[in-house]
């Protein structure tokens, strides 16, 4: 029987995405073959069981490959996939993503190497090097700019995972994105942990807005460049003005908020109250009116109460979001929240369903605002797009595939906009 190419499973977050295409021409280029790799997540509780329930899937339909787990999970609880038999051999998120590891591996290394081999996260100190161009699909590009974070939220195990953080220095950046818009990208989103620490670690000590204005100034024919998840409190000078005065810098921003209760948000050891998360989303929406807001929130965090929670919901209308990411809250063990008083699950799960109903109603709003206007739509496919505002839009005819298309909006069905 012939080999075959490693088959690759990604759980989590873009940037796992995006390693997972490193990984792929990391272990084409050592040859590696008959093998499945699982790039896991350890967000929640409820992902690490996912990663357990997918391992033995997958191992039940490839009885006869190797079987290697990576990721943030395998990182942060070695143990847990040491203990599978399913498992072959474990990989750590530094490990993962150099290609001596790939190399080294023997042809058929089950029962010759060390089934565990995660080093210590937080002595890494550089990003890994850039081994792909971005990732995507023909319309959108993804690039990080930074790894890592150095905050301890009492919720949140990603730290552990990903180290301290790291950024990607701005000339490297600008010369990828160049690469890709002579590849024909219309769109490159910025990629990371924690976003806005990206040069804190860098001689000068820029900032994210920096990094911002000096990718439009230099690609001049990037068409659209995009920001993903923020940390609001943290945002600089720069990127406000880039915000106000950059149109190609796209007028949507995702928001790490978490919460709408002051006294909660301490508990989580946040580094904003909730008139922060106002002010900003004001502020912004002053320097760009067309601008909308997504967020992640999390419902029943230990020790909140139904007036806590109803403050989360007061949050949503306040700073008007539209695209929420709603977490009902599960522990990870090893973090301070773990060890508080927890929220029943009956509670935890009633929350989260109303925070989506609210965030639907969120969606359905900004939908009819949108009917009768002009949108600059970026195709993913040649049946659907996005507006600069990443709301999706359905064609009746097909379009060309990764280009802009100026239309304007007819109506929608409560998900998307129709032309």
């Amino acid at each position: 029987m012939d080999a075959k190419a490693p088959v690759f499973h990604t759980l989590g977050c873009r940037l796992n995405a995006y390693e997972t295409e490193a990984m792929r021409e990391m272990t084409s280029a050592a040859g590696l073959q008959d093998a499945v790799i699982v790039n896991t997540c350890a967000v929640t509780g409820e992902a690490v069981r996912k990663a357990r329930q997918e391992i033995r899937k997958l191992r039940r339909d490839n009885p006869t490959a190797k079987l290697i787990v990576t990721g943030c999970a395998a990182q942060t609880e070695p143990q847990t996939f040491q203990a599978m038999e399913e498992v072959d051999l474990v990989l750590g998120n530094s490990e993962k993503m150099d290609p001596a590891i790939w190399r080294a591996l023997p042809a058929d290394f089950i029962g010759e190497t060390e089934k565990v081999q995660v080093n210590d996260i937080m002595s890494v100190r550089e990003t890994a090097e850039h081994l792909i161009d971005g990732f995507g699909t023909r319309s959108r590009a993804y690039v990080q700019v930074q790894n890592g974070c150095d905050h301890r939220c009492t919720f949140c195990i990603i730290p552990y995972g990903r180290g301290n953080s790291r950024s990607v220095p701005a000339g490297v950046v600008v010369d990828q994105i160049k690469r890709l818009v002579d590849r024909g990208f219309n769109e490159v989103v910025l990629t990371g942990v924690d976003m806005t620490s990206w040069g804190a670690d860098l001689p000068g000590a820029p900032k994210l807005g920096d990094l911002v204005m000096r990718i439009l100034k230099l690609v001049p024919d990037l068409p659209r460049l995009r920001i993903s998840s923020i940390d609001s409190i943290e945002v600089d000078e720069n990127l406000m003005q880039a915000i106000a005065t950059e149109p190609r810098l796209m007028p949507h921003l995702h928001l790490s908020l978490q919460h709408g209760d002051d006294l909660i948000l301490k508990r989580m050891k946040r580094r904003h109250l909730r008139d922060d998360a106002i002010r900003f989303c004001e502020d912004a929406r002053r320097l760009r009116p067309d601008i909308t807001f997504g967020a992640d929130i999390i419902a029943g965090f230990p020790t909140e109460t139904e007036a806590h929670f109803a403050n989360s919901l007061k949050l949503v209308r306040e700073c008007d979001l539209t695209w929420l990411h709603v977490f009902p809250y599960s522990p990870r063990k090893g973090t301070p929240a773990a060890r508080m008083p927890q929220v029943p699950g009956p509670d935890i799960k009633d929350r989260a369903r109303r925070l989506r109903d609210l965030g639907a109603a969120q969606v359905a709003a900004h939908l009819s605002k949108q009917i009768g206007q002009l949108h600059n739509i970026l195709m993913e496919n040649p049946r659907m797009g996005r507006t600069e505002q990443f709301t999706e839009v359905a064609f009746q005819q097909d379009q060309p595939e990764g280009q802009i298309i100026c239309a304007r909006i007819g109506g929608h069905d409560g998900r998307q906009l129709r032309v």
